[in-house]
């Protein structure tokens, strides 16, 4: 749950939904077509509540290992079957995994409390750090205002510096070439 929260930009409710027919091992894609929601202790499945939040969201190659093993090791068989569910194998509730599993796992691990959702922030800097466009990410964030995207197109010293390296690097070539002015 949590590499694909940071390396696919994945929400909480996404997560929770996921079946094995979400997942194309071969394509490494992830499709995310409905979520999970609680209201008044009821849990229930819908559609994302934007047409953005449709949509097939490529995995890092670096986490597609762990995901088989998962797939392999802890989600039924069946195509429907949920990715990621209780240890009794019900669908999540967030309460409970924040205080059953995630807290404890971040205690143990030495971790300030953090939000799950931080998580999710943390996968959308990285993808803003590798230089993606805004529709890039709302394409990969299922966002569908460029609002919530421009969150994550902080301007970091170290962009703004390989930023400066490219302008010199092309201005020095051009300057080199025989038509360059």
């Amino acid at each position: 749950m949590v590499l694909l929260t940071v390396f696919a930009s994945l929400r909480w409710g996404e997560l929770a939904a996921l079946r094995r027919c979400d997942i194309d091992l071969e394509a490494a894609t992830v499709r995310i077509a409905r979520q999970l929601s609680e209201l008044g202790g009821v849990l229930s499945f819908s559609p994302p509540k934007t047409n953005a939040g449709l949509r097939t969201v490529i995995i890092p190659g670096v986490i597609m290992p762990e995901l088989t093993s998962h797939l392999d090791r802890f989600t039924g068989p069946a195509e429907d079957a949920l990715i990621f569910t209780s240890p009794e194998g019900a669908p999540l509730r967030h309460s409970n995994f924040r205080r059953r599993v995630w807290l404890p796992a971040l205690k143990a691990a030495g971790l300030s409390p953090v939000h799950f959702h931080d998580l999710r922030h943390t996968g959308n800097d990285l993808a803003a750090d590798t230089g993606a466009s805004l529709r890039e990410l709302m394409d990969r964030m299922g966002h569908s205002t460029s609002r919530a995207a421009m969150i994550y197109q902080h301007s970091k010293d170290e962009r703004q510096q390989a930023i400066a390296d490219a302008i010199s690097k092309r201005t020095a070539r051009e300057l080199r070439s025989p038509s360059g002015t």
